[in-house]
């Protein structure tokens, strides 16, 4: 966390210091995860009152520019829905470090596109036209069949976020509740507080969505709930059939309550799909390909109720239209495709081997970490900004866990594994030992 800036407002109402504060965070002058001056000192240097200085900072935490926690204060969010200065910028990692803190894919393991360009249809594409092709939907609504997902009803959408944005705001206001889990993923909590949406944290294990924590928040009112049911980002957290029915039956019981699952790891989360889809009366599944086709293919399936899915295609119609038949047509290809179906096969194996051979090489050393599933472990540690500095000194890049919990103050590190080979996998667990020896002795001591 950084340190508050010597920040003064020029403002004379709240919505002036909204402007002020966005248009600061747009030039750059604010920087994302930046903690503002306290209410109080905002106000006295600002000649301003305490009511308009929290008026507009909570007008802002509303936008998602503004994150404000308990006894912390307030911060500019991670990734707030301005666009800044020259675009996004991505910090350059000295030369030597290995780079395991992006979350990305191995690229060696990611089909070549250009193998099935040659052989896409040409046909032009005009306006009217259904937005889905058949080849597209028809083995996407089969495959989720097959995971359980009743895939009736589905449309095409620009990636699992967009899709799981376009459903929420079909049937959602500013101001509503909405369960996500903590540890989660980090731009879903940006997403839903740029909608204006109020989050409410539910604590996880290797399991899942913990059923007592849910059970709170639908108690406390929520009116969605977004679940991973594997490969959670950041923890690995997978379904299994006992957690999945569990939570099923609580929202049987909340039928008007929508639920998001979001499956964007699909054929390569290396795990099983236990899925609560269908479990109340609205929801929808999100599969994306980007990380087993790559992240550029902008595409994922969405499959829900048939209100549900009328809604997002709806509001769709009424915006790009569609998402590219040309994307369709390149992801359909590559689903066809027995020689990409067999690299993807071998893609899911070698990230689960690369994940557990890490936990073991962690566990030897007297380690803790999870990572059930998917692409990433996550690690407690006691000081994650000290860690993570003396890795990088170290040569090893990894994220810190702050920006992906809600609640609890635990330091923790995401690592990703997905393209960390055997020859260093030894060499990063006697890293962290090293690293973490001097805490783990003074707390023996």
């Amino acid at each position: 966390m950084t340190e508050p800036i010597q920040y003064t407002t020029r403002a004379s109402s709240a919505a002036s210091l909204v402007v002020e504060v966005e248009a600061a965070v747009a030039s750059g002058r604010l920087a994302p995860g930046q903690r503002l001056p306290s209410v109080r000192r905002l106000a006295t240097d600002g000649g301003l009152s305490p009511a308009t200085v929290q008026a507009g900072l909570a007008e802002l935490r509303r936008r998602g520019v503004v994150v404000s926690e308990s006894r912390r204060g307030s911060r500019i969010g991670e990734r707030p829905p301005l666009a800044r200065a020259g675009g996004l910028s991505v910090a350059r990692l000295p030369d030597g470090v290995c780079d395991l803190s992006t979350g990305n894919p191995d690229p060696a393991l990611l089909p070549d596109v250009s193998s099935v360009l040659g052989g896409l249809a040409t046909a032009a594409t005009l306006y009217g036209e259904a937005p889905e092709l058949p080849e597209l939907a028809e083995p996407a609504r089969a495959a989720m069949r097959a995971d359980g997902v009743p895939a009736a009803e589905l449309c095409v959408v620009s990636g699992a976020l967009d899709g799981i944005e376009r459903a929420l705001a079909a049937w959602l206001r500013p101001g509503d509740r909405v369960a996500v889990e903590s540890p989660g993923y980090a731009p879903l909590f940006d997403l839903l507080r740029a909608q204006g949406l109020a989050l409410e944290p539910v604590a996880i294990d290797e399991r899942g969505m913990q059923p007592a924590g849910l059970s709170g928040a639908l108690e406390r009112g929520a009116r969605a709930v977004v679940v991973t049911p594997r490969g959670q980002n950041p923890t690995g957290a997978a379904f299994d059939a006992e957690r999945a029915v569990a939570l099923r039956g609580l929202l049987a019981e909340h039928p008007e309550v929508l639920l998001l699952e979001d499956d964007h790891l699909g054929a390569v989360a290396g795990s099983a799909l236990h899925t609560l889809a269908g479990a109340g009366a609205r929801w929808a599944a999100a599969r994306s390909v980007s990380k087993a086709l790559g992240p550029d293919l902008r595409l994922a399936v969405l499959a829900g109720d048939e209100a549900t899915v009328a809604r997002v295609r709806g509001r769709q119609l009424c915006g790009p239209g569609w998402v590219s038949h040309v994307l369709q047509r390149i992801v359909a290809a590559l689903w066809a495709d027995e020689a990409v179906s067999a690299l993807v096969a071998s893609a899911e194996r070698r990230y689960a081997k690369r994940r557990l051979r890490l936990l073991t090489a962690l566990d030897e050393r007297g380690l803790s970490a999870e990572g059930r599933s998917g692409l990433n472990v996550w690690m407690p540690v006691p000081d994650e900004a000290a860690t993570a500095a003396a890795l990088l000194g170290r040569g090893w890049a990894v994220a810190g866990g702050a920006r992906y919990k809600l609640h609890g103050r635990a330091g923790a590190i995401r690592i990703t594994t997905a393209s960390l080979r055997g020859s260093d996998t030894q060499r990063l667990a006697a890293d962290l030992a090293a690293v973490l020896a001097p805490v783990t002795a003074t707390r023996k001591g």
